[in-house]
Formats: structure tokens, sequence, C-alpha cells
């Protein structure tokens, strides 16, 4: 790996193309290095991942309703929907849309944390779309990957979008258009001008994270996927963007990032060098913000040292600057405290997610989230009791380049109102590759079948899990089949609605 040195530039100061990093991030997806096995290995396993939490969320409402809008544009030769037919075909970018939904949707993929945060296989669906309708290989699909989650990792190792109020799928987007880059096989100049064009449209605030959460949370990185898409198709075309659009006078970096004097240092793979970046990203054993995942785990180590729910006077969690102020009271967000809030805000408070787990000594996607749970009196009494508190030292741990210090969890102390403390800490989610018990294939399979076992035939499970495992041999013609498909009994939304626009 290389660092580069990203800067902002005067106008009259031209920067040659070829020093400018959406140019370097073109390279990057025209770098026909192979796919490493482990490589490999691990982006199948993502892409079971995805499709387990999108089947278990296949119900719900956001889900639905995407869903009936890509039913508005079939297209005899594009790509498939979840939980539909997959003779069923549609535009790419509407399937795209309706799958990175469902994906979206329970907050229980994938993630990347340092200077910002992500969720990288938010850019399985887009490329998964296009390889349908353009008639490419498991193979292709498998380098399009790489390269997506390599320069979206990279970018969220370097550029914090967080503390500009910024939403991360401003890294997401370019990441999806070159990964769609590598998988056409498209000239480093059309690349170039699709990264830049992406990059240009999906900076958004943060917002969509901030106080009553809404179901547009889910729609965020589907809305990245068909911009991208739209990006791609429009310099195939021969259509350039606005440039340069990281280093401009007037560019992202200038007025939205750190400024004129902004210094940057992203971490490239040099010619040659294999994507290896996604071996760095973990999954989500729970449903719901990856910082509380070690809370959980360690609140379920907890739970045995309380008998009386009542005899707690407070609980303080000492965590990360970025955890307390994102899903802790540093955020200072009352609905973090409602047991009238979305799901999409109770996944984004670590008081009622630490509360639950600490009661029920284990976590669902679904009951962990019900109303009746969250305004349970015993639970609303002691979720008003946890209060988080910055922690340098978890903070420092927190941005630690090295995979194996980094931690995203922090230490509890239970004081009861006796006087007595219980106090533990814990560094990284079980799931975590440095945890307790790391994610392997078993894992994913296991948890596609426990998000599955009610939706899903036997045979169709089976079905699906032997083709995915399957994606280096596929052909163009098998990749349709890289779908799951539901009854239409248990789906809402099987056939096109009249209810909005299309």
């Amino acid at each position: 790996m290389k660092p580069f040195d990203l800067k902002v530039y005067a106008s009259k100061n031209r920067l040659a193309r070829e020093n400018q990093l959406a140019w370097k991030l073109a390279e990057i997806a025209t770098d026909p290095t192979e796919v490493q096995d482990d490589v490999e290995e691990m982006i199948i396993n993502r892409i079971i991942d995805n499709a387990s939490v999108a089947i278990g969320a296949i119900a719900r409402r956001p889900v639905a309703s995407a869903r009936a809008q890509a039913l508005c544009h079939p297209r005899s030769n594009g790509a498939t929907v979840f939980g539909l037919s997959s003779d069923q075909k549609f535009d790419a970018e509407w399937a795209a849309w309706a799958n990175g939904v469902a994906v979206r949707e329970l907050d229980m993929h994938d993630t990347f944390l340092a200077a910002d945060y992500s969720h990288p296989g938010d850019s399985i669906p887009p490329i998964q779309a296009v390889a349908q309708q353009c008639a490419r290989s498991g193979k292709d699909m498998i380098r399009a990957l790489a390269t997506a989650y390599e320069i979206h990792i990279d970018l969220v190792k370097a550029i914090c979008l967080h503390e500009h109020k910024i939403d991360h799928i401003a890294h997401l987007c370019p990441a999806s258009a070159a990964g769609i880059g590598t998988l056409l096989q498209l000239p480093i100049e059309q690349v170039y001008q699709a990264i830049q064009q992406a990059v240009h449209v999906s900076f958004t605030t943060r917002q969509s994270r901030k106080g009553e959460i809404s179901s547009w949370k889910a729609y965020a990185p589907a809305h990245s996927s068909k911009l991208a898409i739209e990006a791609v198709d429009r310099a195939m075309r021969g259509e350039g963007s606005p440039s340069p659009i990281y280093e401009g006078e007037d560019s992202v970096v200038a007025w939205m990032l750190n400024g004129p004097q902004a210094h940057y240092q992203v971490p490239l793979p040099e010619k040659g060098e294999s994507k290896r970046a996604i071996l760095e990203s973990y999954t989500k054993e729970h449903s719901a913000e990856y910082q509380s995942q070690a809370l959980i785990d360690l609140a379920f180590r907890m739970r045995d040292k309380v008998n009386n729910w009542d005899a707690i006077d407070k609980i303080r969690i000492h965590t990360s600057h970025h955890t307390h102020y994102v899903i802790g009271t540093g955020s200072n967000d009352p609905q973090k405290f409602d047991p009238k809030a979305s799901r999409e805000t109770l996944d984004h408070s670590i008081m009622y997610i630490f509360a639950v787990a600490l009661q029920d000594g284990k976590w669902h996607h679904i009951l962990s989230y019900l109303p009746e749970r969250a305004n349970r009196p015993d639970t609303v009494s002691l979720w008003k009791k946890i209060e988080t508190l910055e922690d340098p030292k978890w903070t420092e741990r927190y941005h630690d380049p090295d995979p194996a210090k980094k931690a995203f969890g922090g230490k509890v102390e239970i004081i009861f109102k006796d006087g007595k403390r219980v106090e533990d800490e814990l560094g990284v989610a079980n799931a975590n590759p440095h945890g307790a018990r790391p994610f392997t294939r078993n894992n994913y399979i296991n948890k596609f079948k426990l998000m599955t076992e009610d939706i899903l035939s036997a045979s169709e499970s089976e079905r699906f899990l032997n083709q995915v495992q399957s994606l280096p041999k596929l052909k163009a013609t098998d990749l349709a089949q890289l779908n799951v498909q539901v009854d239409s009994a248990k789906l809402p939304c099987a056939t096109r609605d009249t209810k909005g626009i299309f």
C-alpha cells in the first residue's frame, strides 16, 4: 500500500488528471491483478450475509415499498429482485434499489470503521444487478467486488465524513461505480468520469441518522446504488463530470470536508498489488449498529451478576468518541430514550440496546425491537439509568491502524444503590475476526438459515447456498439464479401496486 496525498489546488494551478485521487481510484479499478483465494472466499461469505438479512427483512414495509417500485420497471434482460421469481427481470438500477433496501433494513450486514464508518457490502446489490443485466460471469462479479471493497475501505481509512455531518454513502457511491467499471472492463477514462460523478451526486447530510431516524436509513445506500449505475452509464456514453472532484477549488473537500487547507493521506494499493481490504471488514452477529456489537456481548456476560434491576442506581459505559456521540448520550438525541421511537432510532441507541441485552441475555432482529418490548416498564426504568462517557483510551483504540488492536466496545460500570459496583470490558465483538468466535463460512450459512427459516423452503435455501458457493464457476447464463425466491403468499407487494407515481 502507498499513501496518496490529497490536497486542494487553486484553479490556476491545474492538476494533471493522473495526479488526482479519482484517477488513482480508476487505476485500481482497471488493474487486472487476480483476486486471491481468501478474498474470493470472503466475497462469497458476504453475498450469503447480504441474502440472509435481505430475506429476513423481506416482509417489512420499506422493503416491500422498494420492491413495489422495482416492479414498475420490468426489463426482459434485466436483473432479479430478492423474493421474486428469478424469471422476473427489472432494470438494473431498480433491482439494485429494491435489493439494497432489503439488505440494509435490519442493519445487520458487514461493517468497517476507521476515520469514518461504512457498510461496504452495500456495493453488492448494484454490482450484482449490473452483472446480471450485462451478462457477466461470477468471476467478473468477484473481481468487481474486490475493487469496490478496496476503494470503499481505503477512503474510510483516510477521510472522515461524520465530523462534517456528511452521510457515509459519499464513500460508498464512488466505490460502487469503480466496482462496476471493473465488472464491465471499462477504459480508465470512463471509470474516472463515473467516479467523479458518483462523488459529486452522493454528498448528503447526516440528518438521515440523527434525531428521529426514518426508513431513509435503509434507502440511502440503495439511492447510492442507483446513482452509481447511472454515473457509469453516462460515462460510457462519453460524458464528462465535475473535475477534479476531490482536489478542485470548489470541490467536496474544499467546501464540505476539511476545507482549502485539507491534507488527507489515502492508502491505496500499488499497481499489481492484490485488493485485500475486504478481509479487514467484519459482519454483525446482532441486528444493531456495529459499535453496539461488543457491548451486547458484554451485556450477556454481565447479566449473571445482576439479580435485581431495581437495585441498579446507574450504568456508565466508557467508550469511544464515535460511540458516545453517534449512538450514546453524547448525541443529545432525546429520541434515543423514547419507548415510542422508531426501530431505526432504537438500533442507534446503545442505552436501549444495552438495557434489553442485559435483561434478556439474547438479541433478536425482530423481538428485541417490538413496541411492547421497548415499552416494558422495567426496561424503560433501566434504560434511563444508562449514560455513555467518552474515554480517550477507547477513542485511540477505535482509530488504531492495526486491525489486531482496533476496538469498538468499551468498559461498563454497573453501580448499585447500596454502593456495590460491577465492572467489565470488551474491545471487540465475539464475531469479529479478532474476537472470541470469529465468523467463518459455517457461521454465515447458519446466519442465513436462522434469518430465513420461517420464510424459505428447505429446497430453496439449499439451492441458493449451493449456487452462491459455486460463484467462481458461474457463467453469465447462471447468474440470474443468484437470487432467493420466496413464496408469493409470504411476500407483500409481489405484484405491481397503484400507490405511487410509477
